[in-house]
């Protein structure tokens, strides 16, 4: 059984952040693997214990992107796609899904997995965009992965509780942080990781004109999360003030 997990390199949230002039200025020196990402990993490396699938990684991203890549790699990954962009390129959700979708046409794998989201935008809208146009079943949010046979059994959070989906191979799914707690690369691992093949792929060679290729969306600004407005204070007999909250809030469904 094949396993692919699309990951991405993302500046590190715990690395100091400001706003400034409405844009976002991040630590770029500190980049990392994506946490949603990391979390699929570590899923499929389990399944890999378990059943013995092979286990493959695919990143988007500049050259700089190779030390994400050998972190997957370190991990237990078994080899690796790196699909160069030009440092200076900004993609967007629909960007990165045309290319994984057309890195993946034709390709044979039973499971195509990624983050439900990326740290650095929250979109979480690729993985929706790659199964779509790879015609794929498709799931997401997925908090645990099983196979049974050739089928994937996903634990999916839904909004008032868990789920169990089944679905046929193959097929897409996107994982939560929620996961699990993806494992630290050991010594033995990074010295593996050194070993280990990472195939380097042109967006050209995909048929796709990366000069040509820009995002649809842009974000105009960002600004500072606005304060919390202090709450109102009630003192007072409780009866008194439970009739109190009672017409402040008639009040307020009223003014809506």
């Amino acid at each position: 059984m094949k396993f692919y997990i699309c990951i991405k390199m993302v500046p590190d949230v715990y690395a100091p952040i400001q706003i400034k002039e409405g844009e976002l200025i991040m630590d770029t020196d500190r980049m990392v693997l994506n946490a949603y990402d990391a979390s699929a990993i570590e899923e499929a490396l389990v399944l890999k214990e378990k059943h013995g699938v092979e286990v493959e990684v695919v990143c988007i991203g500049p050259a700089k992107a190779s030390e994400t890549i050998r972190k997957a790699l370190a991990m237990g990954a078994d080899k690796a796609t790196h699909i160069l962009s030009s440092g200076d390129k900004e993609y967007d959700s629909a960007s990165y899904a045309k290319i994984l979708s057309a890195f993946f046409t034709g390709k044979e794998y039973d499971i195509l997995a990624l983050g439900k989201q990326s740290q650095d935008t929250d979109s979480g809208l690729a993985g929706s965009m790659v199964a779509e146009h790879l015609g794929l079943p498709y799931t997401t949010n997925a908090v645990g992965l099983e196979v049974e046979g050739n089928k994937l059994i996903v634990k999916r959070q839904g909004d008032t509780g868990q789920e169990m989906i089944e679905l046929p191979t193959p097929c897409a799914v996107t994982c939560s942080n929620d996961m699990n707690n993806p494992r630290i690369p050991n010594l033995k691992g990074i010295m593996a990781s050194k070993r280990k093949p990472i195939d380097q792929v042109a967006i050209s060679s995909l048929g796709i004109d990366e000069a040509a290729l820009s995002a649809d969306t842009k974000v105009v600004s960002y600004e500072e999360k606005p304060a919390r407005q202090a709450g109102k204070k009630y003192e007072g007999e409780p009866e008194e003030i439970a009739r109190q909250v009672a017409q402040l809030l008639d009040t307020e469904a009223n003014a809506l």
